[in-house]
């Protein structure tokens, strides 16, 4: 059954296009004590924010710093963000902050963007003056405890209370799969993996790949260039190939794009390359899932393989739900669904978390 009249819905998904608070509109929320629960997403490729006020926000996962004077004068002197950032990328300097998932903290800069991006995100949902901030923040599930550090001194002077749970866990929480399912969480930078089975899940429950949907990207690019020598392709322009036209079965059907070809925009069959590149995260996705299951008690491996759940950017793959079931078939039955809402799913689920979760998962500042 076809599952882009579900997964196409953009009714929510509003677009957050703006620059630092500096260069934007202030804020002149009224005052209030009474808590506010915001729920982030940190995804490498789109970051998602949502708040019990309401608001509901995603930026492309970019920060970008003017490069020299010519720069600041176009753009201003504060960094952009999202949207407006690639946009004007070749006056910036461009960070990706969350380069396969994990947040950098190597230079100077990488901290800088890391802390910018955390703090804009929150002032998009517009908290009030002198109301009590709680913060689930979702990371990769094998990253969360090297992401602890980093997400806890970004956020430190805006958060009077923060959790960091592991991204597949939150997508769990938020749909209720709390037993007997398998979440997996197709990302630009990681491939994530939570084994529920009615507890809070632990670092044994949890894997995290690598290999994802940049990893296809980067393949589809280096594909396309053999293909084609005299196209120019950029990274960018090869992402919206895939996330427009991705697919993982051989159906029959043609994928038709246009690139320039010595500045002339030029059509290019692209079907083969696409459907390789989008496959090539298959193997990883069922090996792993198939270990994590095995791990699980024998007696309720057949619920945990009826009921796996595929959740992500990487989800909107056409047919990707029926290739993982296939690759799995040889265990037992298999039931592997999608989720609705892949792009708010995360963020959901940690405000779910925000709002339910005992004091004892707090961290306080």
């Amino acid at each position: 059954m076809p599952r882009t009249s579900v997964k196409k819905k953009s009714s929510t998904k509003k677009r957050a296009v703006a620059r630092s608070a500096k260069q934007g509109k202030p804020l002149k929320a009224p005052e209030s004590d009474k808590p506010l629960y915001i729920g982030i997403d940190l995804g490498t490729a789109r970051s998602v924010v949502v708040a019990s006020n309401g608001q509901r926000h995603w930026i492309e996962s970019y920060v970008g710093y003017p490069k020299d004077f010519v720069a600041r004068k176009l753009l201003g002197e504060g960094p952009l963000f999202g949207y407006e950032a690639l946009e004007n990328r070749l006056s910036l300097d461009l960070s990706r902050p969350l380069a396969q998932g994990v947040v950098h903290s190597s230079t100077a800069r990488d901290e800088q963007s890391v802390q910018a991006l955390i703090q804009f995100l929150i002032d998009l949902v517009e908290p009030r003056k002198g109301e009590v901030l709680q913060i689930a923040i979702g990371v990769p599930a094998a990253a969360l405890r090297s992401n602890k550090l980093a997400i806890r001194e970004a956020v430190a002077a805006r958060a009077d209370k923060l959790m960091v749970v592991s991204e597949p866990f939150a997508v769990a929480y938020g749909l209720g799969a709390l037993n007997n399912a398998l979440i997996i969480d197709i990302g630009a930078g990681t491939i994530d993996f939570c084994l529920m089975h009615g507890t809070v899940p632990t670092e044994d429950d949890q894997r995290s790949l690598t290999t994802a949907g940049d990893a296809i990207d980067h393949q589809l690019l280096a594909l396309l260039e053999e293909k084609y020598p005299k196209t120019s392709f950029s990274l960018e322009q090869i992402r919206e190939f895939k996330e427009q036209h991705g697919f993982v079965r051989n159906d029959g059907r043609s994928v038709i794009v246009e690139a320039p070809v010595n500045g002339r925009m030029t059509a290019h069959d692209i079907t083969q390359e696409l459907m390789r590149a989008c496959r090539s995260i298959l193997p990883g996705i069922i090996e792993t899932a198939a270990d994590l299951i095995a791990r699980s008690d024998p007696d309720f491996q057949d619920q945990v393989r009826s009921n796996i759940i595929l959740a992500g950017g990487g989800s909107l793959i056409d047919g990707i739900d029926e290739a993982v079931a296939d690759g799995l078939s040889e265990y037992g039955p298999v039931a592997v669904s999608c989720v609705e809402d892949p792009l708010f799913c995360g963020a959901d689920g940690a405000l779910q978390l925000a709002r339910e979760m005992p004091e004892e998962y707090w961290q306080a500042f």
